[in-house]
């Protein structure tokens, strides 16, 4: 098996590149693939079972969609193909149509799939957030300047929204799905919190029955969160004048 890590030195905020170390301690057979962003993708030359690439500033946004805009049609190719994909963070608006700035100018991105981002950098959204995709929940955390639109939602949403807020204030779900192309606003590691969601996508990239690292202490912290997620009391968004990194209310802990 073979993953690559897109653009690990700068495509790795907020605890992104624990996704990659949790595979590798779970899958230490597989093949792993580090392109830095003045190398050539892989993917684009041999098989490679899934792509990863982890949120990035949104100057290194604009260098990543001109770095992969020559390689279009591959990546095209290989979402047809069935290839798994997984962005997290603002990395999946690199393939929507534009990144649109509060002075109303646009980056123009990939256009692989319909979505747009609106950018407010005046107004950093922080939340916690609960789905669910073919039955399995899935709890993280977003905390972003840009929120996505006109993405196709009955067709193209990832996870159903359980809490939270999804792609926008509006929408029903969160995140976007091609095929097998995994598109989430939610940073951090998201593989290690939700160890379901992970087998999951491992055996979409031909990886059957994996025995994932630690993984009876990430299940039962996992069940552990999600009591906690579903918790009516829970509050899962901060004031919109809190610009600190999210630390949901019900996830605080009294000292003794």
């Amino acid at each position: 098996m073979k993953i690559e890590f897109l653009f690990p030195e700068v495509c790795n905020l907020y605890g992104d590149s624990g996704n990659m170390r949790y595979l590798k301690a779970s899958l230490p057979e597989a093949v792993f693939i580090e392109t830095p962003l003045c190398g050539t993708p892989r993917f684009t030359e041999e098989k490679v079972d899934l792509v990863y690439m982890g949120g990035m500033t949104e100057n290194t946004q604009a260098r990543v969609i001109e770095k992969l805009r020559p390689l279009k049609d591959a990546i095209l190719r290989e979402i047809e193909a069935g290839t798994v994909f997984l962005c997290t963070g603002n990395a999946m608006e690199v393939f929507g149509d534009y990144i649109e700035n509060e002075d109303g100018s646009r980056v123009p991105a990939l256009g692989i799939f319909r979505m747009h981002a609106k950018r407010n950098m005046t107004a950093r959204h922080n939340s916690a957030y609960l789905g669910e995709v073919d039955g399995i929940r899935v709890m993280g955390f977003k905390t972003q300047f840009t929120m996505a639109y006109d993405v196709p939602e009955d067709t193209q949403g990832l996870f159903r929204t359980v809490k939270g807020v999804g792609l926008n204030r509006a929408s029903t779900h969160e995140g976007v799905r091609v095929h097998n192309f995994f598109g989430t606003y939610l940073v951090g590691p998201l593989l290690v919190l939700n160890p379901p969601f992970t087998r999951y996508l491992l055996e979409k990239a031909g990886a059957q029955n994996v025995e994932l690292a630690f993984a009876a202490d990430a299940q039962a912290a996992y069940d552990c969160r999600l009591a906690e997620f579903e918790n009516p009391a829970a509050v899962m968004e901060k004031s919109a004048n809190d610009n600190s990194i999210p630390l949901p209310a019900f996830l605080r802990r009294k000292k003794k």
